[in-house]
């Protein structure tokens, strides 16, 4: 697949200024808190306690919960003037964030799609494991979708010499609560089929019968007949639904929670139509910058097949049918 859209050089996306709402504040004069641009300039910390008052001068806070995930605890913290969101999990979890924080600077480095800022993370007797971000509370503009479109391929198009040869990532991570393996491959499809359907097929084994499981083996077997190999390797959010993304304090689109790896841009594309897509204007927008092939709906439900598959390991056999039905339309 040739690819016609703007070329790399060309586009420069849109980042609007960050405004005064920023996700954090504090009075004049007072502590800013850390840019952090690598994970090994982060602090860790014994508890919230002490990071809290290095950090911004005050160890006396409020924590009201936020609701919406299902994998971490979160609070909107309010210290000194400051409002700063922290995610929580149990102690023994705290390498659970890790992952979190590479992948949020790897996305930034691109300097193409914002995320929020990490600032440190650290273990605590009362909240557990905790990492802090910038709280993020804006209105979307007029073109939040056009512009999300935008930078969103911006960041596909964005070189990947400097984080992995091939595919894959420099550390494995998490998508959800499950384990991405993310050992690099050369060459696309030996990814895909290696660390992406292969595994989550092993772990997913007791749902199969034996007639699934030769239908498995071809499908896998066949997977270069029905996936190219990508004409440029590219930074991929990896969970990018709804759900994972927010709207920032400049009024466009930030990203959140990534399992980032590098791979074919396409599989971002598919995981935001698995459960319900973005706007048209979004994919209009996309393909201004990084033209999307109309091969691509061919291909589509094999990518979304790992999320089928990862969604039926996490959460049960209510996904099992979606599973046998993308098999079912490339059997031969």
């Amino acid at each position: 697949m040739r690819n016609k859209g703007i070329r790399r050089e060309a586009f420069r996306p849109h980042l609007s200024k960050r405004t005064n709402s920023t996700r954090f504040w504090k009075p004049a004069g007072s502590h800013r808190l850390p840019v952090i641009t690598s994970r090994s300039d982060m602090k860790q910390y014994e508890s919230l306690h002490f990071a809290l008052l290095d950090l911004a001068g005050s160890d006396e806070f409020s924590a009201l919960p936020v609701y919406g995930g299902d994998i971490n605890r979160a609070y909107r913290l309010t210290v000194d003037g400051w409002s700063i969101f922290m995610k929580s999990n149990r102690n023994e979890n705290v390498q659970f964030f890790d992952p979190e924080i590479s992948g949020l600077n790897a996305i930034r480095r691109t300097g193409t799609i914002r995320v929020p800022e990490t600032i440190c993370s650290g273990k605590d007797s009362q909240y557990g494991s905790f990492l802090l971000l910038e709280w993020c509370q804006g209105n979307p503009g007029k073109e939040f979708f056009e512009n999300f479109g935008h930078n969103l391929a911006a960041m596909h198009l964005a070189d990947t010499s400097g984080t992995v040869r091939g595919f894959g990532f420099p550390e494995d991570n998490f998508i959800g609560a499950g384990y991405q393996e993310n050992t690099p491959e050369i060459s696309w499809v030996d990814f895909f089929r290696e660390h992406r359907l292969k595994q989550q097929f092993q772990r997913a084994e007791s749902w199969f019968s034996e007639t699934d499981r030769k239908r498995i083996d071809r499908f896998l077997d066949r997977l270069d007949r029905y996936l190219p190999e990508p004409e440029f390797p590219s930074l991929l959010h990896g969970d990018l639904w709804s759900g994972n993304y927010i709207t920032g304090n400049d009024g466009e689109a930030w990203l959140i929670d990534p399992a980032v790896y590098v791979g074919h841009f396409e599989a971002d594309l598919a995981m935001t139509e698995l459960f319900g897509g973005f706007p048209r204007r979004f994919y209009d927008a996309y393909s201004t910058v990084n033209l999307i092939d109309p091969e691509y709906r061919e291909r589509r439900d094999i990518y979304n097949l790992y999320h089928l598959l990862n969604h039926l390991n996490l959460f049960g056999g209510s996904y099992l049918g979606s599973v046998r039905e993308v098999l079912s339309v490339y059997e031969e």
